[in-house]
């Protein structure tokens, strides 16, 4: 019997405890609970407002500023929250500081295209919208986060390429400038007119209103080939323009040169046969 009203009473403390232990923490647990939901809302909220404001500023710094602040806020409302609850800040806070050391360690490669995309954004050798070409990819950037650059090519692909390998390697960014040279050769037959060539390339240059006057093209004799006279075309023309102009101004000097009796010879070889007794 005494075991019996020993086991009870001991049951009954448990109880009290226990009741007395949710009276004590169940609040604080419901506060941490409605802080972590209403912060995670504001956070979302406040990054998406400034995603907003930054987008019209600066698309560059946007994405990868929003990300950084959304990150950094969400750890210190986990700490709030965990001090709300009763943990200790300062030994939180060295768990964290542990966990984080151990996983630089292990995430070095992320560290470094973290360390890059900051480069990226303080040296700005491109910016969101800029065609760049870079690890053998050719296209326009899209998208400039914490970690990685998103290039979308002209064939219609997406390339997600690491910020430390864009800041440490040999990238070209195309679309830096307004305008760019377009560099063509058309080789013509020994025997034909060099000026009268000459004149034709210059006629379809200024009947294209993309060409530009200011660099001044140029149009010579770059060099005597096997088999044609080598004529060097160049011209400036707005950075948009560059390819259309190079493709259709190659199908309009096939047809003018057609058309004046300027041949565009073929590579030929002339062959001696010696008979040997």
């Amino acid at each position: 019997m005494e075991d019996l009203f020993g086991a009870e009473g001991s049951a009954s403390e448990l109880i009290d405890q226990a009741i007395s232990l949710t009276m004590a923490y169940a609040p604080k647990v419901v506060l941490a609970i409605v802080t972590l939901i209403i912060g995670l809302w504001l956070i979302k909220r406040f990054v998406a407002v400034l995603d907003a404001k930054l987008g019209k500023k600066d698309p560059t710094l946007n994405k990868f500023l929003c990300g950084l602040i959304g990150v950094v806020l969400k750890i210190l409302l986990l700490i709030s929250v965990a001090s709300m609850v009763g943990i200790a800040t300062t030994s939180f806070v060295a768990i964290i500081g542990a966990a984080g050391l151990a996983i630089g360690f292990a995430l070095q490669g992320s560290l470094a295209n973290f360390a890059g995309g900051v480069l990226i954004l303080i040296f700005k050798p491109f910016k969101v919208g800029d065609t760049i070409e870079a690890q053998g990819f050719l296209g326009a950037v899209d998208e400039i986060s914490i970690l990685y650059t998103i290039v979308n090519t002209f064939d219609n692909r997406r390339i997600v390429i690491p910020n430390g390998s864009l800041s440490n390697a040999t990238l070209v960014n195309v679309s830096i400038y307004d305008k760019r040279r377009c560099d063509m050769t058309f080789g013509i037959g020994y025997g034909d007119d060099i000026d009268k060539a000459k004149g034709i390339l210059k006629r379809l240059m200024e009947e294209d209103e993309r060409s530009l006057v200011d660099p001044a093209p140029r149009i010579c004799v770059a060099g005597l080939g096997d088999s044609s006279v080598n004529l060097m075309f160049r011209v400036w023309v707005p950075t948009d323009d560059l390819w259309p102009y190079y493709w259709e101004m190659q199908e309009k000097v096939k047809k003018a040169f057609d058309a004046e009796g300027i041949s565009i010879p073929f590579p030929q070889r002339d062959v001696h046969l010696y008979k040997t007794e």
